[in-house]
């Protein structure tokens, strides 16, 4: 049997190594394609010299519509594509980790599932409990599946007392629940590290911008209006895209913990819910 069962088990890590890796090989491109977009973005769109005039990006901005706005966010310096890059690394991220939570959840909520196989179960039908777990096409779909599936070999099986069988189904559980886990919780740390690290990086080119300013009163006789007013602007557009690229990561990171945390829930309450089905129904 602990055989069986240890061939299971490696059939099953098996069978979820090829998503991990492509999951890997995911966030490893992600991160330098995201850098040479927002470089891109920033020289070719944002310092297009149709956006100054005399298409001078040394140059004021055009006097209206987006160019001015493109010239403007230009002007920011040179943590404006460093700041890009990391808001599209972000967004990658969140769009990543949304279409796989969203698989994760399943057809229909793991709350409601639950109650199914719990009725089926009551009335001693495994087979339409597996069948919904099939339908459910979700995270907790998937543990109860192997739960059941054990729930059914322990049914037949007369060498366990009902203590050991259950032992075993909660065992089953947890193995499979701790393949599901770690790929609900994955790329969660670029989110979250992005949170600090924008706002960092923010910081330091409001620093730059305001290093440019004082430069330009501390010079000789009158202050250069031009260069203090860009340094000020330079600071104050650094703040606004690391403030905003921060705010979305957190806000982000926050849902999808939650929804994470709301399908963690259902998959203990499927656990408990077919042990104690057994204990019932096996006695």
């Amino acid at each position: 049997m602990a055989e069986t069962k240890t061939t299971v088990t490696a059939a099953t890590a098996k069978a979820s190594h090829q998503p991990k890796k492509s999951s890997n090989l995911f966030a490893t491109l992600a991160v330098p394609i995201c850098l040479v977009i927002g470089f891109l973005f920033y020289f070719f769109v944002l310092g297009n010299p149709a956006n100054f005039q005399g298409n001078n990006p040394e140059g004021h901005p055009v006097d209206s519509g987006i160019g001015k706005w493109f010239a403007t966010v230009y002007k920011g310096g040179l943590i404006v594509p460093i700041l890009i890059s990391v808001l599209l690394v972000c967004l990658t991220f969140v769009i990543e980790r949304f279409l796989y939570l969203s698989k994760a959840k399943g057809k229909f909520s793991g709350s409601e599932l639950v109650r199914k196989v719990q009725y089926h179960l009551a009335n001693r039908n495994i087979d339409a409990a597996l069948a919904e777990c099939d339908k459910q096409q979700g995270s907790v779909g998937n543990v109860l599946k192997a739960g059941l599936k054990k729930y059914k070999e322990m049914v037949s099986n007369t060498e366990l007392d009902t203590d050991q069988k259950i032992l075993t189904i909660k065992n089953e559980i947890e193995e499979t629940t701790a393949l599901e886990l770690p790929m609900m919780e994955k790329n969660l740390v670029f989110l979250s590290t992005i949170a600090s690290v924008a706002t960092l990086l923010g910081l330091f080119g409001t620093v730059l911008g305001m290093i440019r300013a004082f430069a330009a009163m501390s010079s000789g006789g009158a202050p250069d209006s031009a260069q203090l007013a860009g340094g000020i602007s330079e600071a104050l557009i650094n703040t606004a895209l690391g403030i905003g690229t921060s705010a979305v990561a957190i806000v982000m990171y926050n849902y999808f913990t939650t929804n994470i945390d709301s399908i963690t829930y259902a998959i203990d309450e499927s656990g408990f819910t077919l042990t104690q089905s057994f204990a019932a129904n096996h006695k």
